[in-house]
């Protein structure tokens, strides 16, 4: 499966994203993308830096204008297509949802994030109520994808339940830097688990991990901090953790990676981790803290 990724810097101006958007996945087809992945939020800058009210007029529903637009793009280019949108579900009610389009440009299925943090310049909570889909694959034209947002990248139970429900592939659209006072070196530290993290779910779940990052400065409208340095570094692990492709961290680009989808089975065979998980040991991982 050759899948397409595109890392890009966004500005405040939604119709010239949208439209380097369409160039880039146009892009992505020519090359021969089966599957093309997008970051976190790609319509706009990542809002969450502060907590605005006139932010929510921003989201829109799903299906809605978003998804009739890429919805149509998919269809004339025959791809399956991951958007990230800000989803308003009811008055007052909002989600962070990535959303799969399928080569006839109907909807395969969506995803809300379930993990919502609340860091500073990360206050999303304000924004999204956490995912109430759980965590369920979405069965494509090209296979069963595991679809995931940014934060549920740090934890492995959301990777092992998919991986369980039969998803083929684990897919991040995200949106993640640094904060200009920190550290070189905790910068390092910060991209280096990131990455960790991530190719771990490969490994011990025998699947490809996506990862799609934005790129970019983007300032603070409050003024209060030096705004986010997006730390693109997007890229895709193979079954064993092995990384096939990443990204800088400080350029626009598109890259076509081809994945063996049938090396999960041999890695599986090799390493056979779901044969020898102690379900009935595991009771405790439904618990907040064990004392």
């Amino acid at each position: 499966m050759k899948v397409g990724l595109i890392q890009q810097a966004n500005s405040s101006d939604k119709t010239a994203n949208i439209e380097k958007l369409k160039q880039n996945i146009n892009h992505c087809a020519q090359q021969g993308a089966e599957l093309v992945v997008l970051q976190e939020l790609h319509n706009g800058l990542y809002f969450c830096q502060t907590e605005e009210i006139a932010i929510f007029d921003q989201a829109e529903p799903i299906p809605g204008p978003s998804t009739e637009l890429f919805g149509a793009l998919a269809k004339k280019l025959g791809i399956v297509l991951v958007l990230s949108l800000f989803e308003k579900r009811a008055p007052g009610l909002y989600h962070n949802t990535a959303v799969v389009l399928d080569t006839d440009g109907s909807i395969a299925g969506k995803y809300r994030k379930m993990h919502i943090p609340d860091d500073p310049a990360y206050y999303e909570k304000f924004y999204f109520t956490p995912g109430d889909l759980g965590f369920e694959p979405i069965q494509t034209s090209v296979g069963k994808l595991g679809v995931l947002v940014c934060w549920d990248q740090w934890y492995p139970e959301a990777a092992r339940l998919m991986a369980m429900k039969g998803a083929e592939v684990l897919i991040y659209p995200t949106a993640i830097g640094w904060e200009s006072s920190d550290t070189e070196e905790e910068k390092n530290r910060q991209l280096t688990a990131w990455v960790t993290v991530q190719r771990g779910h490969a490994v011990a779940n025998g699947l490809p991990v996506i990862t799609v990052n934005r790129t970019g400065h983007e300032p603070d409208p409050s003024g209060q901090t030096n705004g986010i340095q997006f730390w693109g570094n997007s890229f895709v692990a193979g079954p064993q953790g092995e990384l096939l492709t990443q990204f800088p961290a400080d350029e626009e680009q598109i890259r076509i990676v081809e994945i063996d989808k049938s090396r999960s089975e041999n890695v599986r065979r090799w390493w056979p981790f779901f044969r020898d998980r102690r379900i009935d040991a595991f009771d405790g991982l439904t618990k907040r803290f064990l004392d």
